[in-house]
């Protein structure tokens, strides 16, 4: 056999096990980008969601948003890149599925529709007291600037459908002053639930001012 002959079949043997050595790899790569996630989104939202409005944006830590969700590290930022993203998708999650909006646009509107807001949309859960939003507010220039930008966007909502309940019931009071009122009383009752979840108590507060407004 010649060196030429030999040379040629040594370099078949190698193209047989790089051919071998990639078939090998391309497999592994395709078990791991085909491998099918074992959490949806949407439930680590579920369960991410809670832990922000208990601790907050700053004090949550990565262990913390691990153990709610089921899900590592590598798995949240394939999803979600950040801390600061998956705050920020909790946020547009709440303000999605929070019953502020169905609260507010019920017919007839009026009064009744935002006594009935006040009343229902501040959570008494144990890990979900208030409202997320609001309680989000208090360390606003600590957030990400798209979260403060998705807070901006949910309050300027909540007073446009206030102002569509105010505006039927002709106040005498300017229809937007109305609305800046309702809010700064809104947060105020969120924030107490934080420290006091009795609703009966804020039932009291909610009934009173409502007679104010009604008279205003």
């Amino acid at each position: 056999m010649t060196d030429l002959n030999r040379s040629v079949q040594y370099e078949e043997a190698d193209d047989g096990v790089k051919k071998v050595l990639n078939s090998s790899v391309q497999k592994s790569i395709k078990m791991v980008m085909g491998r099918p996630r074992k959490f949806s989104r949407e439930g680590v939202l579920q369960k991410a969601l809670p832990v922000f409005w208990k601790y907050g944006f700053a004090r949550t830590t990565l262990p913390d948003l691990e153990q709610a969700t089921g899900v590592n590290k590598s798995g949240l930022y394939a999803e979600f890149e950040s801390k600061e993203a998956l705050f920020v998708a909790c946020l547009r999650h709440y303000l999605g599925t929070r019953t502020s909006g169905a609260l507010l646009t019920a017919e007839p509107l009026g009064w009744a529709n935002i006594e009935r807001f006040l009343e229902e949309a501040p959570s008494c859960a144990f890990d979900q007291r208030g409202c997320f939003l609001v309680n989000s507010m208090r360390e606003l220039d600590g957030l990400p600037a798209e979260a403060r930008r998705v807070i901006a966007f949910g309050s300027a909502k909540l007073k446009q459908l206030l102002g569509a309940n105010v505006a039927v019931e002709n106040p005498k009071i300017d229809v937007k002053s109305a609305c800046e009122l309702i809010s700064v009383f809104f947060s105020g009752i969120c924030i107490e639930a934080n420290l006091d979840p009795d609703r009966k108590r804020a039932g009291r507060k909610i009934r009173d001012f409502m007679q104010m407004l009604r008279v205003a």
